[in-house]
């Protein structure tokens, strides 16, 4: 994990133009710096000197531009949901809140598309949908903003069917680092005009500019959802699974591992009543009932095939969710493994044929080092995550986790795969850019300078700096 130590910018002038534009929604209070100063990743703070809660994209245009013209660095704040390190002020500066922006402005039944705020949060949203039979499928697990989602090109359960942000985002609202207004995109479902400048802002993670609104693609209600858990014997007959569902073309909605010890986390955490602390498959199948029945018996096939026992269904909707919000709890239920501890989760993504190598490798490691460290996977899409547990007090136990997932990043890029499958790379990643892009990261810099000349968006983030 990499942290920029650096003196944090002089920023009372710009507090004080700002708090001449915007009155009270500047906070200087030490309680909310802090909250702006970390995400629910590590708790390491590191708090901005104000932070500006706008309630339009006029608001943050004019923010920026006191920022461009003291010098002083913006971080982007959507929930605080971020796990990588995304919203620390490394060199103070001002935190801008966007959750105050947080209207649905548009719905285009008709062309499936609709039109939000980038505080809006996705829970929010299909609240806003739910009236219209239509539904945004993304779910990172946290209730986070849309935004924030976008900046981090986030993704969730539904990712092997509805795919990332990058996928549902048609359009977007920016401004600058030099305080303009831009829209990128639009509502056609595909373009040849110009450069993509849509798809360079997804995951860019507040570091070429702010997202101040989104057109996104959303989805019909399907006619038939059928959620169910399956046990294993092993935790490689599960991930084998998976694998001969995904080559079968089985067009599952979700499809969910979680090892055994995340098992015992969740059944206690969540009182998973009547599930046993075995390696489990979570599966939904979304279609017209026909198809459904037809995907649901070629997975009870296969996992017949492989040490699965029966599926277990949840065919209610109060049954299905409390079966996915227990998945989504997964990261407090882990922490409830080891009260008192800190925590991190690891976000490595292979190729399918790759999966159960880097999952089986990483769980042996795990073990063989003493920590208590259980998997969940976003499987369907080759994302695993191991959520690492460590005494904060205990410096050897926090090297022994750091260096567990550093290999976890070698091996995934050893495996041909990636870093971060969804949660960015923020602070703590900036050390494995270089392993993972080479001499394209001359590139990536190259961008950061030309769009962001003064260095005042979100600096110390995503792409490092040539002494690191």
């Amino acid at each position: 994990m990499t942290f920029i130590e650096a003196d944090p910018v002089d920023s009372s002038a710009a507090v004080a133009a700002l708090v001449a534009r915007f009155g009270d929604r500047v906070a200087t209070g030490a309680a909310v710096r802090a909250a702006h100063g970390r995400g629910e990743g590590l708790h390491d703070v590191m708090p901005p000197a104000a932070v500006v809660f706008a309630r339009s994209t006029a608001d943050v245009a004019d923010v920026v531009r006191v920022c461009r013209d003291h010098l002083v660095p913006l971080i982007p704040f959507g929930t605080g949901t971020s796990l990588e390190g995304q919203v620390q002020a490394v060199r103070g500066g001002i935190s801008l809140d966007l959750s105050g922006m947080d209207k649905l402005l548009a719905v285009n039944s008709a062309d499936l598309d609709c039109r939000v705020e980038a505080g809006m949060t996705r829970e929010a949203l299909n609240a806003g949908l739910r009236s219209e039979g239509l539904f945004f499928p993304l779910d990172p697990g946290a209730n986070a903003s849309l935004g924030g989602m976008a900046a981090t090109r986030a993704s969730g359960t539904n990712a092997v069917r509805y795919g990332t942000m990058r996928d549902v985002t048609l359009g977007l609202t920016v401004v600058t680092p030099g305080g303009e207004i831009i829209t990128t995109g639009g509502r056609a479902r595909k373009s040849a005009a110009g450069y993509d400048l849509t798809r360079l802002y997804i995951g860019s993670e507040g570091t070429l500019g702010v997202i101040t609104e989104l057109q996104l693609r959303v989805f019909g209600v399907p006619e038939t959802i059928a959620a169910a858990v399956c046990p294993f014997e092993t935790l490689g007959g599960a991930i084998a699974a998976v694998v001969t569902i995904l080559q079968l073309g089985v067009p599952l909605a979700r499809i969910e591992l979680l090892d055994a010890e995340m098992m015992r986390a969740c059944i206690g955490y969540s009182r998973l009543a009547g599930m046993a602390a075995v390696p489990t498959l979570f599966l939904e199948f979304h279609g017209a009932p026909a198809s459904v029945a037809e995907q649901v018996q070629q997975v009870a096939d296969v996992v017949a095939d492989h040490g699965g026992g029966d599926l277990r269904w949840a065919e209610q909707q109060e049954d299905r969710t409390t079966l996915w919000t227990a998945r989504h709890n997964a990261y407090w239920a882990a922490r409830s493994l080891k009260p008192g501890c800190e925590a991190f989760s690891t976000d490595a993504c292979v190729p399918i044929s790759r999966l159960a190598e880097a999952i089986l490798e990483t769980r042996a490691e795990a073990d063989a080092a003493g920590l208590v460290a259980p998997v969940v996977g976003h499987v369907g899409d080759g994302n695993f995550h191991m959520l690492v547990l460590f005494d904060p007090a205990d410096t050897a136990e926090r090297a022994r986790a750091e260096a567990l997932g550093e290999s976890i990043a070698r091996r995934a890029l050893r495996l041909g795969g990636t870093i971060s499958g969804e949660h960015g790379v923020g602070l703590h990643k900036l050390g494995s850019m270089a392993a993972e892009h080479g001499a394209a990261l001359d590139v990536m810099r190259a961008l950061k300078v030309a769009l962001d000349p003064l260095g005042i968006m979100n600096p110390g983030k995503l792409v490092p700096s040539p002494l690191l």
